[in-house]
């Protein structure tokens, strides 16, 4: 059974007195463990998508199914990791990453100790007491994406995670989520406009179309794990990469 499955779902705002349709029936299902990547043209309504399934955003129609049942709460099963890292500014490392527990009202001494227990996983170790302004680009992601693993939620949502790090760091952050996800082996749904980093971290693509949204295609990515660097010189690779290409132009 699929853990989050979006049904036909649309989408529309309202501009100027004018309906401006965003998504127009868009179907996809994520199964439990899997690394599911979402690509599209800018602008084509793929964070409107995300804030559908966080419950930000009501859909105009269609049915959003989350760990099975209609009507549930997001909060219970989606953690969702914005663009920007959002973390605070006048709070430590350690402090930003257990937030989400904090909120939730659970032990905040635990959560602490749990977190310590998995900097260096995240490549924070020795870092926790350092402020925000303190990071680099990179390890702030890291930290965006702690407080995304710490909230203990079955499904990840990555909007964009490394889009703004220069393309060295990219890949070393591409590389370091797979094993983030290998040892939590959370249900991830990412998107991104980088279609070699699509297909490097996902069992399977979904590529939208220019705004109204629809599936142009769903791509079973079929490649074995563990990934490495030499993974995307293989042929398969290339050849999938051209499939997305073609989709895409």
């Amino acid at each position: 059974m699929a853990i989050l499955e979006l049904v036909n779902l649309t989408k529309y705002y309202e501009v100027n007195g004018n309906r401006l349709p965003v998504l127009d029936g868009i179907s996809a299902s994520l199964g439990e463990g899997e690394f599911v990547g979402l690509i599209g043209p800018s602008g084509c309504g793929k964070s409107t998508l995300f804030n559908i399934i966080c419950g930000l955003v009501k859909p105009d129609g269609g049915t959003l199914l989350l760990d099975g049942r209609e009507g549930g709460s997001p909060r219970d099963v989606v953690s969702y990791m914005p663009q920007k890292d959002l973390l605070f500014p006048w709070r430590s490392v350690l402090d930003n990453v257990v937030l989400a527990r904090e909120v939730a009202g659970e032990n905040r001494e635990a959560a602490k100790r749990e977190a310590r227990s998995l900097m260096p996983l995240f490549g924070l170790e020795g870092f926790e007491n350092s402020f925000p302004a303190q990071l680099s680009g990179g390890m702030r992601q890291r930290a965006a994406m702690m407080r995304t693993a710490l909230a203990r939620r079955p499904v990840w949502l990555l909007d964009e995670p490394f889009g703004a790090l220069d393309a060295i760091t990219r890949k070393r952050m591409q590389r370091w989520i797979l094993e983030v996800w290998e040892r939590f082996k959370q249900t991830v749904f990412l998107v991104t406009h980088d279609i070699e980093e699509a297909l490097f971290l996902s069992d399977r693509v979904y590529v939208l179309t220019p705004r109204p949204a629809r599936v142009a295609l769903h791509l079973e990515v079929g490649l074995s794990r563990p990934r490495s660097a030499g993974t995307m010189t293989e042929p398969e690779f290339l050849k999938l990469k051209k499939r997305l290409m073609e989709v895409l132009e």
